[in-house]
């Protein structure tokens, strides 16, 4: 089986612009063109490749053709620089990591080996629990995540276990909780969500004094900063990491809610098994920095 460049070209085109009208215009072809191209594909392959939608999404096959693509766009341009003696020929590489590791130990931990080993970043931040199906998708080359098992072709390390406490400001817990922690409080007192995928204040809620979604008034900040400052300036209390209160040197101006009551999350790390080999050195160094600063992942 032979795949035709400018097949695939079409094929990547349309899913990164969701549309066959838009990867026309990037690639100054007519829409005809690019059905006709991705249509030659599918027979090919004798498998559907996208479902043609607005915007066009890619069916499993077509996830996995996209994930083949771009590691072999990545190996090429790998051996390309290394054949040419081209040290200064700069790589890029899709990852997708939650935002509470990009605010803590990501960049800090990553910076020195993309420099020195010129590796450009496109980040994908996404909730913890959700990071995996991007790269399931297709649309990043490895990822951080709370799932524990690789899917076929990839490997799965642990990093290690980021631990979130549930705080507020001393002015925010004196309004709100003088006469302590309890249900009606909670049931009262506005939290700080990141978007609405984020289920560490729901679970946590709902675990702990049995209130369900909808129960309590909410704000909504998705920017992991931002996030710290509100709860910081009082707006609410939320659910924030160790490790990023460390790195932001406000471990000790937050009042826990409950301090026995705690939530750890395990992460790991997701890569392919073939990979670049920037990228396999990106890998090593990744996963040792985060084992240097998160908790260890219990074996138990």
């Amino acid at each position: 089986m032979k795949l035709d460049p400018k097949h695939c070209e079409a094929f990547l085109a349309a899913l990164d612009s969701g549309s066959f009208e838009q990867a026309a215009q990037d690639l100054h072809l007519t829409p005809s063109a690019i059905s006709q191209r991705i249509r030659a594909l599918e027979e090919v392959l004798g498998k559907p490749l996208l479902i043609r939608s607005r915007p066009c999404r890619a069916t499993r096959e077509g996830q996995l053709l996209r994930q083949h693509l771009q590691r072999a766009a990545l190996l090429e341009a790998d051996l390309a620089a290394t054949f040419a003696g081209n040290d200064s020929a700069m790589l890029s590489v899709s990852l997708a990591i939650n935002a509470d590791s990009i605010a803590s130990w990501f960049l800090p931990a990553l910076t020195p080996f993309l420099i020195r080993e010129r590796v450009l970043l496109d980040t994908i931040v996404d909730d913890q629990d959700h990071t995996y199906t991007l790269l399931q998708a297709g649309m990043a080359l490895g990822c951080v995540s709370t799932e524990p098992q690789a899917m076929r072709g990839c490997s799965a390390s642990p990093l290690g276990v980021m631990r979130y406490q549930a705080l507020a400001s001393a002015d925010y817990h004196a309004r709100w909780f003088a006469g302590g922690v309890s249900r009606d409080a909670l049931r009262r007192a506005p939290v700080m969500i990141y978007n609405r995928k984020d289920r560490l204040q729901a679970d946590w809620l709902l675990q702990h004094f049995g209130l369900p979604d909808d129960s309590y008034p909410c704000h909504f900040l998705p920017a992991s900063d931002p996030y710290l400052q509100a709860v910081r300036l009082g707006l609410g209390w939320g659910m924030l990491p160790d490790v990023q209160l460390t790195a932001s040197g406000l471990a000790d101006t937050l009042l826990p809610l409950q301090p026995d009551k705690p939530v750890d999350v395990a992460l790991y790390w997701h890569h392919w098994q073939v990979q670049s080999p920037r990228l396999a050195r990106l890998c090593d160094v990744l996963i040792e920095a985060a084992r240097a600063v998160l908790r260890p992942t219990s074996t138990g």
